[in-house]
């Protein structure tokens, strides 16, 4: 009785574990009775039940998924040649229509390659290569570094960019607008694709690096010009003060020098006086000492007229 009776509980015990199940809060899951779809799909989560032995739960994911594509080298409408890196993120959005078309997220994985790859090759392939790598018609940003240089040049040399017409945002929402069609039927939900990268490819890249190595060189040269223009501003404006400051210089040396040779004359005229009276007073005084060297009260002295002796004696007489 007691064997019989651990039997029936394991055999109930058994048939419990089959026919329940629980559904988790990010898992939404379907019924198959004999591989083919019972009833609808069960998106709330909590314990469920289903026939035992006959019926079997499959689980699918409810969150949002990846994609991730592979960089392909695909050429634009203007024959350029561009390396392309996308991807995506997408969700189940009816379990039971994706159990019956694409089985499992490994074949929704696979029809996505299909649909988001081809999307992007024609996509790219008709539109030129400014409208993939740009988004807007912004003015051309400054470089901080150099700011008269400005964010680009023209085919004139000139700042400015060229003006588009789709961007890159419009064409990767056409890629996400068609791949949402054409996934419609699958029961899955595509929500976004955005370009991880965008690169030339191989065979453009030297082109595009002497393209611009030439801009640089224009831009230095630009430089190099303005620099020399305002190299001879410099230099002119130099020599003029230089002249100008020599020719003031040249006036008060010259002023000073008047002065100077002023003074040198007023002091010559000067000195001149003082020496000619000086000189006079000598002559006087030796005169002097001459005649008290020669003359004695029993000396007869005969001069002439015109000798110096008597004109110091007609000098100091009556």
């Amino acid at each position: 009785m007691k064997v019989l009776t651990i039997l029936l509980v394991l055999v109930v015990l058994l048939v419990a574990s089959n026919a329940l199940f629980i559904v988790p809060e990010d898992r939404q899951a379907i019924i198959t009775q004999f591989g083919a779809p019972v009833g609808d799909a069960i998106d709330t989560p909590g314990l469920k039940f289903k026939l035992p032995f006959i019926q079997k739960a499959h689980y699918f994911d409810r969150r949002f998924l990846e994609w991730q594509g592979s960089a392909e080298e695909l050429p634009t409408r203007d024959k350029v040649f561009i390396f392309v890196d996308t991807y995506a993120r997408w969700r189940i959005s009816d379990p039971l229509l994706f159990f019956q078309r694409l089985r499992d997220e490994l074949g929704a994985q696979s029809r996505l390659d299909d649909i988001l790859d081809g999307e992007t090759r024609n996509a790219i392939a008709n539109h030129d290569l400014i409208e993939v790598i740009r988004s807007s018609n912004r003015e051309a940003a400054a470089d901080e570094s150099y700011p008269d240089a400005g964010g680009g040049l023209d085919e004139d040399g000139g700042g400015g960019l060229e003006e588009i017409v789709t961007g890159r945002d419009k064409i990767r929402q056409d890629i996400l607008a068609a791949a949402q069609d054409r996934t419609a039927d699958l029961g899955i939900e595509v929500l976004d694709v955005q370009f991880r990268r965008i690169n030339y490819g191989q065979q453009v890249e030297p082109d595009v690096f002497n393209r611009m190595i030439s801009e640089r060189q224009r831009i230095a040269d630009r430089f190099r010009s303005q620099g020399q223009g305002q190299a001879s501003e410099i230099l002119g404006n130099m020599d003029r003060d230089l002249k100008r400051i020599e020719s003031e210089a040249y006036r008060q040396a010259t002023e000073i020098r008047g002065r100077a040779d002023a003074e040198a004359t007023e002091i010559y005229a000067s000195a001149y006086n003082q020496s000619v009276q000086a000189r006079s007073f000598y002559e006087f005084l030796r005169t002097m000492e001459a005649f008290e060297k020669t003359i004695d009260p029993n000396t007869w002295l005969v001069v002439s007229t015109d000798s110096d002796y008597f004109s110091f004696l007609k000098a100091s007489g009556p």
